[in-house]
């Protein structure tokens, strides 16, 4: 699988417009999550860690600038707003409380790549660990590969999201339902077959695991220190 751009949060109410942002995100290299709330996205942001956020101002509960106000402290996270043409008092409020850039709609996708790269090329790297080296093993989250032995394994995206969340918070337990809403996949079952995936990439010994561990009826957790 090709390496993505970045990974975006899409918070929109409206069903259509959440899956043509995502199907045109996904098509230029971006992995996408979608939220239909501002609630939902407020939960998505607790347990990943995205790039980008493109957010609606309208929606019912809480709107887009409510969220951005609960947020942005917390977060380290470019927001563009999606507004609609008679919007002007709430894009520049906005503007003012933190979102880094806005877009009318309708708009053109291409319009939304564009800025999209923009936000993204002026956006310094965040200080997650993106390569780690332990014993004889090096992740590069980077080049999403993991290297054993001198040997190289290739990771797909779904792993990188994983391991991505794993390096940054080292003796977590993660509960495979935490994983599922990470990679949007609700089955256990499937969850176990990456997790086993990734231990022949990590592990000297998967089938007797060190550092990619299962803690028995609470989920699973990585030692790397």
């Amino acid at each position: 699988m090709d390496n993505f751009l970045a990974h975006i949060l899409v918070v929109d109410d409206d069903e259509g417009i959440r899956s043509l942002v995502k199907k045109y995100l996904s098509e230029n290299k971006y992995i996408v999550n979608t939220a239909e709330s501002a609630e939902e996205a407020s939960k998505k942001i607790k347990i990943i860690k995205f790039d980008l956020i493109i957010l609606d101002i309208m929606m019912p509960g809480k709107n887009g600038l409510e969220f951005i106000q609960e947020n942005k402290k917390k977060l380290d996270t470019p927001i563009i707003l999606l507004t609609a043409k008679g919007q002007a008092n709430e894009r520049v409020k906005g503007l003012e409380i933190g979102a880094d850039d806005y877009l009318a709609k309708p708009f053109e996708p291409k319009e939304l790549i564009l800025r999209i790269k923009n936000i993204l090329s002026k956006t310094k790297k965040n200080d997650l660990k993106r390569v780690i080296k332990f014993q004889n093993i090096k992740i590069d989250l980077n080049k999403q590969l993991i290297l054993k032995n001198n040997l190289e394994y290739k990771i797909n995206n779904t792993e990188k999201i994983i391991l991505e969340k794993m390096i940054n918070n080292p003796g977590k337990i993660f509960e495979r339902m935490e994983i599922g809403r990470l990679i949007d996949l609700n089955k256990e079952r499937s969850i176990d077959v990456i997790i086993t995936r990734l231990r022949k990439k990590i592990e000297l010994n998967p089938k007797n695991p060190k550092f990619l561990q299962t803690i028995r009826g609470a989920g699973y957790v990585l030692w790397i220190e």
